[in-house]
């Protein structure tokens, strides 16, 4: 049996958590910690993920993938070298209808270039929301080459993250053959 360990990571809020959730064969191991009611965060979410996430699916009876999920929050961002080591892929998260988190979004998806060049693809969550943008659209503000893969997704639907998590495996696949 062999282990591929996946990062899941992104702004605050972008469906990190959420997207592990929903693929994970295991009850997912959380680093959530309830928001105060007074910070402008506690108005969109209770909790916010300090650590990581921890989540398993196994693909066959030769692969297991461990998702670890990054907390979100610039303050927190030490964990992200930390979670980024040993990573054969990872995935950027993107709340598609909060445009003042691209930025960021962007930022995020440099730093982890800079951990490990390895493969990657960029999920533009909440495409069910009636304010995502077409992820096209994203593809632009994001300024991704056109071979980097951003696919829709809906954190919260099983098959949508599954779609999401076999794209970067054939992304991984195809950069492990062209080595």
């Amino acid at each position: 049996m062999q282990t591929v360990k996946m990062v899941v990571t992104g702004p605050f809020s972008s469906g990190k958590t959420e997207f592990i959730r929903s693929i994970s064969e295991i009850q997912v191991v959380s680093t959530e910690k309830s928001l105060s009611k007074d910070t402008a965060e506690a108005a969109q979410k209770e909790a916010t993920t300090v650590a990581m996430d921890f989540g398993r699916i196994t693909v066959d009876d030769e692969l297991t993938l461990f998702l670890f999920g990054t907390p979100g929050q610039r303050r927190f961002d030490f964990m992200w070298e930390i979670l980024a080591e040993g990573m054969l892929g990872f995935i950027v998260m993107v709340d598609s209808s909060k445009p003042e988190t691209f930025r960021e979004a962007k930022t995020i998806l440099e730093t982890f270039r800079a951990y490990a060049p390895t493969p990657y693809v960029v999920a533009a969550n909440k495409q069910d929301h009636p304010d995502a943008w077409k992820p096209e659209d994203l593809r632009i503000v994001l300024r991704l080459d056109p071979e980097v893969k951003l696919l829709p997704c809906i954190a919260k639907d099983r098959d949508s993250v599954r779609q999401v998590l076999l794209e970067l495996l054939y992304t991984i696949l195809e950069e492990m053959e062209t080595n």
